[in-house]
């Protein structure tokens, strides 16, 4: 699937996922803080635009909302410094990295991968994207409401690490490039999914609308 920029479309290649990136979040799972951090994949099938309903994958019953800033790349990157690790920052949007709870953490019990609680069809949803200029990743705010309901808050600052140093981190340990997204991690407040969920997102400027189906 391809995303949108100022009304072009971009193809997406890997999609990178930041864990434990809030305190309060970690700690509402009873997670620890780690010293580097904790990536994950989502496959590009997994992706999600607005217009059509959320639908659950049949093999959970706890499917979480997390809210998340993402990150477009707009050109490759490898081994870039965090000084200048913005420069490759296409866009910034907002989105959802739904995940399979229960799932979750029968594999983690396991010690096996996330892939199939983070993986799914529809796990990845995504806004529209703006250009890199009209955001600061370093002082952004954002919401997520479930059916009118303040859930979410995220705040920027209180990331354990920063867009730029995600930006550089992943450059160098995996190299990006162009299309690449970042799921820059969710703060505290995720909370299970039903039929009928109305999900409203905004960044300020840029939001977004899911609902899941009946």
């Amino acid at each position: 699937m391809n995303i949108r920029l100022q009304g072009e479309d971009h193809r997406v290649g890997t999609i990178f996922c930041i864990g434990r990136n809030y305190a309060d979040h970690a700690a509402e799972l009873g997670n620890a803080m780690e010293e580097e951090p904790v990536v994950f994949l989502k496959p590009a099938a997994a992706l999600q635009a607005e217009g059509k309903p959320l639908v659950l994958p049949a093999f959970s019953q706890d499917v979480h909302f997390e809210c998340e800033l993402l990150v477009l790349i707009g050109r490759d990157a490898d081994n870039v410094g965090v000084a200048e690790a913005l420069d490759y920052v296409a866009g910034y949007g907002i989105g959802l990295d739904l995940t399979a709870r229960d799932v979750q953490s029968e594999v983690k019990a396991k010690g096996l991968p996330w892939t199939k609680a983070k993986g799914f069809r529809g796990a990845a949803c995504v806004s529209d994207f703006v250009p890199a200029s009209a955001l600061d990743p370093l002082a952004a705010r954002f919401t997520l409401h479930v059916n009118d309901v303040l859930r979410q808050q995220g705040d920027t600052t209180l990331m354990r690490f920063s867009v730029p140093f995600l930006v550089s981190y992943l450059s160098q340990l995996y190299g990006l490039r162009a299309g690449d997204l970042i799921y820059t991690g969710t703060p505290a407040g995720v909370g299970q999914l039903q039929p009928g969920d109305r999900l409203a997102l905004d960044l300020g400027v840029v939001q977004a609308q899911w609902q899941v189906a009946a």
